[in-house]
Order: structure tokens, then sequence, then C-alpha cells
């Protein structure tokens, strides 16, 4: 069976990487490391057909060990005893480098069963990962390793690779291939910076193209038929999910309607619409809040809208919801609030509530005229001094007004019904 163009055009050396440059540039640390030949343990992280393999692999070319490859996904802790195995044999007398895939996959107890030959030198183990490995990789094993991070690629780092396919299949064509102006450009930046997809696709373009003329010819709609939605990066229960509704949520506290809608249109298009409509109630609580209390009900109503009537239509709500969130007045000052109190409540510092305010007829349960509880309705403007917070947290202060117009406006009004002007 042949290769598939990814592997064909993989690069052989570190100068032949596209993008990585923060890693892999002259001078750059991993660059230096990999350029002196030495062993460590080591962790890529990053998205998917960015390098990580690639890197491996020329590192791999680099040491005189016998290389073994593991893809978490189908391995067992059966594949690790016999790689251990081998280890002191005449097949690997110095040890062993272990590539082991998508490292996310394998349990607590498949990791731990590494460590041992970590520890005495003779496994170097390379593991990727598309997950933060700071929550899927056990502690023990990740202060053995070093932590890589590999960025996604840009259209600009990907449009090289594109155009090096290309012309591996022109030598291999057994007829002349020519392709429309602007085919590489939108290849490269239609594969969301995975330039294993950007090469799937070409190839696929190639087996399908036209012939005119005698002339083998890529066209820009088909590139475009073959590619849509290939940009979507999106795991709902990976890093990429919970990135998307961070980004959203930000971009809202932010006031950036445009970045706003664009993270949310990311969300939808995955088919995502229940994590978005429970972001938005969040948001409408945590970040605007007190400063414009009737975007709570308002996003509710967009939410249930949103829900009753499904995709592609609830998009409309969901945008309204968003854009009124994010040009909205922030606070976050009863966010601030329920947080103190419940630290307070969580770490011991609190009480019995106040007899007053206990659920008896204080009055005339009480000692004194002191211990009756005072109703504020039959006082003037309906306030009077009066504890309220239990004994021990008596002074405790949880609410600070924000500085907007609304929670200003209640400020003055108890400013002066208090006396406090």
């Amino acid at each position: 069976m042949e290769q598939p163009l990814a592997d064909r055009i993989r690069p052989q050396t570190l100068d032949e990487v596209v993008g990585q440059r923060h890693l892999l540039a002259p001078g750059a640390l991993l660059r230096r490391f990999i350029d002196g030949g030495s062993n460590a343990n080591m962790i890529f992280y990053g998205p998917s057909g960015v390098g990580k393999t690639t890197v491996a692999n020329i590192i791999a070319q680099r040491t005189k060990r016998p290389l073994y490859r593991l893809n978490a996904t189908n391995a067992s802790t059966q594949d690790i005893r016999d790689i251990m195995a081998d280890i002191g044999t005449i097949v690997a007398p110095n040890g062993v480098l272990l590539y082991l895939d998508e490292i996310q996959y394998f349990n607590k107890r498949q990791q731990q069963s590494l460590l041992e030959f970590m520890e005495n030198g003779k496994i170097t183990l390379i593991a990727s990962t598309t997950e933060n490995p700071y929550f899927c990789v056990f502690n023990a094993l990740l202060s053995r390793s070093t932590v890589f991070e590999f960025k996604a690629l840009t259209a600009a780092d990907v449009s090289p690779a594109v155009e090096r396919g290309l012309a591996i299949l022109a030598g291999e064509s057994h007829l002349p291939l020519r392709w429309e102006e602007g085919v590489v450009d939108y290849i490269a930046s239609a594969c969301g910076g995975d330039v294993r997809k950007a090469l799937n696709a070409l190839e696929f373009l190639y087996e399908a193209a036209e012939v005119r003329d005698g002339t083998l010819t890529i066209t820009l709609s088909d590139a475009y038929s073959a590619t849509q939605r290939s940009a979507m990066r999106y795991d709902r229960e990976g890093d990429n999910h919970y990135d998307l509704l961070s980004a959203l949520q930000k971009s809202i506290r932010g006031s950036d309607p445009d970045a706003a809608v664009h993270y949310l249109a990311k969300l939808l298009v995955a088919g995502d619409l229940l994590s978005p409509c429970r972001r938005l109630l969040v948001i409408a609580a945590e970040d605007i809040g007190l400063a414009y209390p009737m975007a709570i009900p308002i996003v509710k109503a967009c939410v249930d809208s949103a829900l009753q009537i499904g995709l592609p239509e609830a998009r409309l709500p969901l945008a309204d919801a968003a854009i009124l969130l994010a040009t909205a007045p922030k606070s976050n000052t009863g966010h601030n609030a329920i947080i103190a109190a419940m630290q307070d409540v969580e770490s011991g510092r609190t009480g019995d509530v106040p007899r007053h305010l206990q659920n008896v007829h204080a009055d005339s349960a009480g000692s004194g005229p002191h211990e009756g509880y005072k109703y504020p309705h039959v006082f003037p403007r309906r306030w009077v001094v009066q504890q309220y917070l239990p004994d021990a947290v008596k002074d405790a202060v949880y609410y600070e007004y924000g500085d907007n117009k609304t929670e200003q406006a209640a400020k003055r009004y108890w400013d002066e019904i208090k006396g406090l002007e």
C-alpha cells in the first residue's frame, strides 16, 4: 500500500519542520538540545498535525538507541513489558528510546510501569499529547520529564508544506499537473493549522482532479468542497472545548462583541448548543451582574428561545445575548461578595443566627426590648439600625458597590438613608 502523502513528505531535518520557531529556530532551547545529541525524557504538548511526531522521529535518528513506538489508544501493559524485556539484550543493550503517542489514554498504572526504567535511564521517553499534560500525565512521570508546548500553525507556516506536496505529486503524476491560483493559500488556511489534514486534503484533490486538455487540474472550487469545516478543532471532552468557552467569557468580559460572536460561532458550528447556553447564563450573573440586572432575565429568555427552536436558528437569540452582554456595563461585585462569604463559612468563621432573626417570636421570647426584631417597614424610609450578621462576623463587608451607574445610584440612595454622606 502506498504511503500517504503526509508520510512521504515528512521532514527529515529540523530546518524542514514548518512552524515551531520558538522551539526549533537556531539557538532555541530544544534545538540546542537536539543538536547536542543528548537524551532526556520529554513531553510534547499541542494540537494534532503540528510536528510533534516529526520532531520525535528526528530525535530518534540522532540517538544510538533503538526506537520503539506505541500509541496509547491501543497499546497495553503487555506491550510495555515486551519493550522492557528487550532492555539489556543484544537488541537494546544500552536501553531504548520510546515514543509514546497520545499518552493521555494511558491510565495511572500504565504510566507508572515506565517509572523504574526512566529512573535508571534504560528508557528515554518522548511522549506526545493533545491534552494539557498537567491534567492527564501523573506527577511522578511529569517530574522526570520536560514539557515542550507545540503551537498551532498559521496558514503561512502550512503553505510551504502544501507547495512541497504539490511538487511531489507533480513529479509522480502520469499527466501534467496544474492548480488554479489561490489553491495553495486556501488549503493552507482552511485546515486549521494541521499540516496532516492539509496534505490529506491535497492528496484527495489530486486523486479526484479533472483532466482538462490532457492536464490534471486542481480547482479552487474543488478545494473549497474538500476542506469545508476542516478548520474546526473541537473535542467536546477535550481542552479545546473549554478553551472556546473560556475565550467566549473573556471576550464578553472584555467588552469585545466581535470576538464574542466569533467564539460563539465556533461552538455552534461544531454543533454544541448546550454549552454556550449555560456559559452565557453564567456570564450574565458573574460579569454583568448588578451593573445591568436586566441582563439576567433577557439572557434567560434568549437561551430558552434557543433551546426551544434548536440549531441552526438558535444562533440568532444566542448572538443577541452575546452581543448584549459584551456591550453591557460590567460588574462582578455579586460574584466577589458570594465568594468572600463562602470562604468565611467554609473556614468556620461564622456563628449562630442572631436571636432576633430566628424563626421565633423574639419580641416575646427575649428578656429585653434590645433582643426583639425591628420590622423595617414600620420605620421611616423603611430602614433601621440592626445587626444581621452572626456575632463572629458582625463587621464583615462582603459587598462593595461597583463604579457603574446602577450600583452607584443604589449607593447614593442608601448612604443618604443611613446617614453616611
